[in-house]
């Protein structure tokens, strides 16, 4: 099954999450979280883009982020790319800080951007981190109430303050307001993609689809995933643990959970000697299921989301 590609325009609003592999930490003390708001700093003076709404959570991180001309990938992989050689040199660790593929969704700037902004900022009062955005120090949130809380001058805020008041100070009490008046912003909102990739009405689709110069990107996904991670999210979706797969059972619901976990940890990049040591079978068993691919669509693309969604 071929990855979903990512949509990749100019002048875009993207919510992107980036998260710890395998759920790590990646911020262990006010160091890392300071040193990633200095890389942050420094690519948006290179790249030029708006930042209108982040937070530095212990395991992951989200921005919402609007593009000019460079591509959200690039900016992303510099970003990552210079704090994991910071964090690594820090922490005396190797390897991948963060989970091989950011989560980046394309929004319709008009409808979306005040209740991302929402979202975004109230995640540590969610998470149990604080009471209130106020008392968490790692999110823009401060920036908005009082502009010289950011030292950086890391978040724009004036572009999201204008939709509440042309008046500074009263764009200011009424974000507050906003901020507070308990009417939470809904997960399944700002996630009910269509694609999986666009935030947006119809037209806004319809835009995106006519309008702009899509730059499409169809790379393979790279083992984000380990084969045991995979055999928990089969076990959600499908009913058979990684104990039962590997008897040898033929009861029909046994099977199908051994030819769909063949076929994710395909999509993740391991290779069949692999798939079958890890199942305890033949490796022809592995290419068979392999040449049932199209029969297993939805049942694929169930646990790839369960997986990306941080369900396991």
């Amino acid at each position: 099954m071929a990855r979903k590609p990512r949509i990749e325009i100019e002048d875009a609003l993207y919510h992107v999450i980036t998260r710890g592999n395998q759920k790590q930490k990646i911020f262990k003390s006010q160091s890392d979280f300071e040193t990633y708001l200095s890389v942050l700093t420094a690519y948006k003076k290179r790249y030029q883009y708006s930042l209108y709404a982040y937070v530095l959570m212990n395991n992951h991180v989200h921005l919402l982020i609007e593009v000019k001309k460079t591509p959200l990938s690039k900016i992303m992989q510099g970003i990552n790319q210079s704090y994991t050689m910071y964090f690594n040199r820090e922490h005396g660790t190797v390897g991948h800080l963060f989970q091989g593929r950011y989560k980046a969704i394309l929004c319709d700037r008009e409808d979306y951007l005040l209740s991302l902004v929402k979202y975004i900022h109230l995640n540590p009062v969610r998470a149990g981190k604080a009471v209130n955005p106020d008392e968490y120090p790692w999110s823009g949130h401060r920036a908005y109430i009082q502009k010289s809380a950011d030292k950086r001058e890391l978040v724009d805020r004036d572009q999201v303050l204008v939709m509440f008041s042309e008046n500074k100070s009263a764009a200011v009490r009424l974000y507050k307001a906003y901020m507070g008046d308990g009417a939470p912003v809904k997960k399944e909102d700002i996630y009910s993609t269509v694609g999986e990739w666009i935030l947006g009405g119809e037209r806004f689709i319809e835009k995106v689809r006519k309008e702009k110069p899509l730059t499409l990107q169809a790379t393979k996904r790279a083992r984000e995933y380990t084969l045991t991670e995979i055999a928990k999210a089969i076990e959600l979706t499908c009913g058979a643990t990684h104990r039962e797969m590997l008897l040898q059972s033929k009861e029909r619901g046994v099977s199908q959970c051994r030819k769909v976990m063949s076929l994710v940890a395909h999509e993740y990049g391991y290779r069949g000697t692999e798939i079958a040591a890890f199942l305890g079978k033949d490796p022809v068993m592995v290419t068979r299921h392999l040449r049932e691919r199209a029969g297993l669509k939805k049942e694929v693309e169930q646990v790839i989301d369960v997986l990306e969604k941080g369900r396991i």
